[in-house]
């Protein structure tokens, strides 16, 4: 994010939704099978879950993808998988959270890295993570990027840094494919070479043993220029035919809004189409040519439309900006229903992340409890202490309280809390065969933590599970039981105190 911020441009300039859905389903109609909402950030977009809706009826589309900053993918990623999402690239070029605020002048390292999990929960099968590569800011990392795909269906790819205006490109600080292939290779000399599909853009390769995998992106040092099938269209409408194409950018937007007919809007894309360049012009012209990312130059940024928006992308793209009707196709034809009356299900059925912002500070705690059986050999074992992977029971309290503190990472839509207080027991009751847990939490602060006492409590059960599986007999262990016995504080009141005490 530069230290200017960034310029939008106004809303009438701006793809309407049914302007896309027109343009989409030309484009579907005449071969293309995938589509990709990038930019700039879609998720600012009021109606991307509509779009996504829409999009999901063009037939013969096989693929819709999007590429995001990640920041509100907890909140927005269950409706829009709903809604037909088929693919995810999240743009990440730190895994250090200083060093995140320092790239995108805003907080929410966190929230990324919890997107990211969530999508791996939901199932996106490989959650593509879009990092571009600059010598002296984040070239220290690439090792951090590989072993961050050693047990997660994770595909880095290695974007190398690109010319555009303003984004004061030098060769010195370009990593080139070469360069990051061999950093790699000093740590993992098996690092290693993956098919490709003949139209890809990312060069493929793995660390044997790996769950995830790397890509490539080599736009400046080796072109893939003749086997790229891409097409781009900008968010005021302007088909690119080249990523890295100045002024032959050709306005579909300005051709519909004067009613060109179907058949006058294809020619217009078949000239452009034919008019595309063998290759790009190669590192050291580009950096002379006048092309504009896909950002858009027009309104500030100061604007009360982008103070809305407080999740603008680093790249900040406009398009995604435009206000419009939220839901009301979606609810029309998906059957949305209608969760109102929770707080963290907003009024169209998605799920909201609660603004706790205008509530008052106040000291809050919350007591829960589990329960582990163990059967009368496990029991014996953990009272003596003699089970393989060592103290059963301190080490399900150690985990029970790195977890409370961690419940923001663990549960998409809880807001990271300072604790004060956290107290995890786990006791063994030898006569009745099980081990139980009572967590007790403590904050000062706007909500309550009752999540992280019932998170401290399931961890450390999945923490005696775990230390205890190999020495147990097959369905002799059971996880019941887990609830929370009390809190206090917040608008509320307070509830259970009584029993908690007696516990």
């Amino acid at each position: 994010m530069p230290a200017e911020g960034v310029k939008l441009t106004k809303k009438d300039g701006i793809l309407q939704t049914d302007e896309i859905i027109q343009i989409a389903d030309l484009f579907v109609k005449e071969g293309v099978r995938k589509i990709r909402l990038t930019g700039g950030e879609p998720t600012v977009r009021k109606d991307i879950v509509d779009i996504v809706a829409q999009l999901r009826q063009l037939r013969n589309l096989e693929q819709i993808a999007i590429t995001t900053n990640g920041l509100t993918l907890t909140r927005q990623l269950p409706a829009l998988q709903r809604a037909g999402l088929d693919a995810l690239n999240i743009s990440l070029d730190t895994l250090q959270e200083k060093r995140f605020e320092m790239f995108t002048r805003r907080q929410g390292w966190s929230r990324v890295m919890a997107g990211i999990d969530l999508a791996v929960q939901l199932g996106y099968n490989p959650v593509k993570v879009n990092c571009v590569i600059m010598r002296g800011k984040n070239d220290d990392e690439i090792i951090d990027f590989i072993d961050f795909t050693r047990d997660r269906p994770i595909d880095v790819r290695f974007i190398e840094y690109m010319p555009f205006q303003g984004n004061e490109w030098k060769e010195n600080k370009m990593v080139p494919f070469d360069e990051m292939k061999k950093i790699i290779r000093d740590k993992y000399p098996d690092f290693q070479a993956l098919p490709n599909q003949p139209n890809d853009t990312s060069k493929a390769y793995q660390v044997p043993g790996f769950v995830g995998q790397v890509g490539f992106i080599t736009s400046m040092s080796q072109h893939f220029c003749d086997s790229c099938n891409r097409l781009r269209i900008t968010a005021d409408g302007n088909l690119k035919v080249c990523l890295f194409e100045g002024k032959g950018e050709v306005s579909l937007r300005d051709a519909l809004r004067s009613g060109a007919s179907t058949d006058a809007l294809k020619n217009l894309i078949r000239g452009a189409v034919s008019r595309k360049k063998k290759q790009h012009a190669g590192m050291i012209n580009l950096t002379q040519m006048e092309n504009r990312p896909m950002i858009l130059i027009g309104v500030s940024r100061k604007t009360k439309l982008a103070q809305k928006s407080r999740n603008v992308t680093p790249a900040g793209n406009a398009w995604h900006i435009y206000p419009s009707h939220v839901f009301t196709w979606l609810q029309s034809n998906a059957n949305v229903r209608m969760y109102s009356s929770l707080s963290h299900i907003d009024e169209t059925g998605k799920a909201n992340m609660v603004d706790v912002g205008q509530k008052s500070d106040s000291k809050r705690a919350a007591v829960a409890v589990g329960f582990v059986e163990v059967g009368p050999v496990l029991s014996r074992l953990i009272a003596e202490n003699n089970v393989k992977k060592g103290d059963v029971l301190s080490v399900a309290e150690l985990a029970g309280t790195m977890a409370a503190k961690r419940t923001p990472d663990l549960i998409p839509l809880c807001h990271p809390l300072s604790l004060t207080y956290v107290k995890v027991r786990a006791r063994l009751a030898e006569d009745e065969h099980r081990v139980e847990i009572t967590s007790e939490v403590r904050c000062d602060g706007k909500t309550g933590v009752e999540m992280e006492a019932l998170t401290a409590v399931s961890v450390a059960a999945l923490t005696i599970y775990d230390m205890c599986k190999n020495a147990a007999a097959p369905g002799t262990m059971k996880i019941h039981g887990i609830e929370l016995l009390s809190k206090t504080g917040g608008t509320k009141g307070n509830f259970g105190v009584d029993k908690a005490k007696k516990r």
